[in-house]
């Protein structure tokens, strides 16, 4: 099987989003390198809310952000995907995140708290049922969010020997291994109580790990042992000046190639955040982020251009990064209805 990232051609992007929100599914859309701009090409339509993609070499895998939630595999040959399968039952609700990791395809599964293992077969299509799930346990203060547990992120470490999974309800972030095909806890790391963790992007040195917290408008910086497995947090940072009025509801969150900014999304007030990394992190500024309520944020593999999924507002903008602020500016959008996630391939 190919390894996630070999081969790929940045000439296509792929674009989730929530079919009983009016989305279109699976967009394919044509990317101009030298300005970043998306041109659709079409869109595959047969499965129900594709809120989250990830690439492998040349397989594309989908999540069904559903009650009864599940994961899909298509086959990426030519300009558009093509199904490669029936989706397939995730054992878990509303799936909201997955990535592939040692043959398998990991989902996050927010409503039931829990991370699902799929296997891969030799040519990428899936097995027709999970090896493993691994439920959570635990809640958090946050009575109307925080109830029990809300797994909402999983990704591998940049050494590729752990799983990271992100756990909302719970404030904290497990660390695991795959032990038959079958997610099991190694460590777990607890974050502020109440702050909410969504996501988390890694520092390229490896030795940091950023945790986007949406209940709290915040980043968790932390320390990575990857020989230990071990998550250490070391500083809470805004991602917004001053104190923001109302929910703010922080989403996605990117880092640069060469490790000197971090960029954030935040649904509640329609920003863009740029924080330098000067050890620690400094928020420099806020732009707005082209549409309402962008859902996630992706970061071209140039470092060039950021993509805001501005899901209530129904597009995807795109912005030319400065590479000496790192500041955002606005360069155009794509019309794409309830749109969720941006992926590269």
């Amino acid at each position: 099987m190919a390894v996630a990232g070999a081969g790929r051609r940045h000439g296509r992007a792929f674009i989730g989003s929530f079919t009983t929100a009016g989305g279109l599914g699976v967009l394919t859309a044509a990317l101009e390198e030298g300005t970043g701009a998306l041109t659709a090409l079409g869109a595959l339509d047969g499965v129900a809310n594709p809120s989250y993609l990830a690439l492998a070499g040349d397989m594309l895998y989908a999540v069904s952000e559903t009650d009864d939630g599940a994961v899909a595999a298509f086959r990426v040959t030519g300009d558009m995907p093509e199904p490669a399968g029936d989706p397939v039952p995730v054992d878990g609700s509303d799936p909201t995140h997955l990535t592939v990791f040692d043959g398998h395809v990991l989902t996050a599964n927010y409503s039931s708290g829990s991370f699902s293992a799929v296997p891969v077969r030799p040519d990428g299509g899936l097995a027709d049922k999970v090896s493993g799930v691994l439920a959570h346990q635990g809640s958090g203060p946050d009575t109307a969010r925080q109830e029990a547990p809300h797994a909402h992120q999983v990704l591998p470490d940049p050494s590729g020997r752990r799983l990271l999974g992100v756990d909302l309800g719970t404030d904290s972030v497990r660390v695991y291994t795959l032990v038959d095909g079958a997610p099991v806890v190694h460590r777990e790391t607890a974050l502020r109580p109440g702050s909410g963790p969504r996501h988390l992007a890694f520092h390229p040195g490896g030795e940091r790990a950023y945790v986007l917290n949406e209940l709290a408008p915040t980043i968790t910086v932390c320390g990575w042992d990857a020989a230990e497995g071990e998550l250490r947090p070391l500083a809470e940072t805004p991602v917004l000046p001053g104190t923001p009025d109302g929910d703010a509801y922080p989403s996605g969150i990117v880092v640069s190639p060469d490790g000197r900014f971090v960029w954030t999304a935040t649904r509640g007030q329609d920003v863009l955040s740029v924080l330098s990394v000067d050890g620690g992190l400094t928020l420099v500024a806020t732009v707005p982020c082209g549409g309402a309520w962008p859902r996630d944020l992706a970061l071209h593999p140039s470092g060039r251009f950021l993509y805001a999924a501005n899901e209530r507002s129904g597009d995807v903008t795109w912005f030319a990064v400065d590479p000496e602020t790192g500041i955002p500016r606005r360069s155009g959008s794509i019309a794409v209805p309830a749109a969720s996630c941006v992926v590269f391939g």
